[in-house]
């Protein structure tokens, strides 16, 4: 996969659709930071560093609110093909419009587009959640 966090993000994506409480994801320091933010923000419950050899992963533990997952779609903004940034300014591109979150990696590390405009940070979008 040449993109990790869209390899991590729509794996998580599709367990919820498949209504898995576990998924298995590919680790990263970046994949590592997003979960973070996923278990900060309440889209996941928690998650784990598994070291099979030299080889990690991440097992995270989806949330579920009254048996469907607190989350249902994501959009992702950042490509290999195509980059998208923001700059700290732009208030509209790091909150988003209408509903879901933006995460953010930034100089400061990854973060929600609401933290990142905050702190008067700019950075990659990453993908949208809602």
């Amino acid at each position: 996969m040449n993109h990790t966090v869209s390899d991590f993000i729509i794996r998580i994506k599709n367990a919820a659709r498949a209504r898995r409480k576990t998924v298995i994801l590919p680790y990263s320091g970046l994949t590592k930071n997003v979960a973070q933010v996923l278990v900060k923000e309440g889209f996941l419950d928690s998650f784990q560093e598994l070291a099979d050899g030299n080889k990690k992963s991440l097992v995270a533990s989806i949330t579920y609110e009254k048996l469907m997952p607190r989350f249902t779609e994501v959009v992702i903004l950042s490509k290999p093909s195509l980059r998208k940034y923001a700059r700290k300014t732009d208030a509209a591109e790091l909150r988003g419009k209408g509903l879901g979150m933006i995460v953010v990696s930034t100089s400061k590390g990854v973060m929600t587009g609401k933290e990142a405009f905050q702190k008067g940070v700019g950075g990659e979008l990453l993908f949208k959640i809602w």
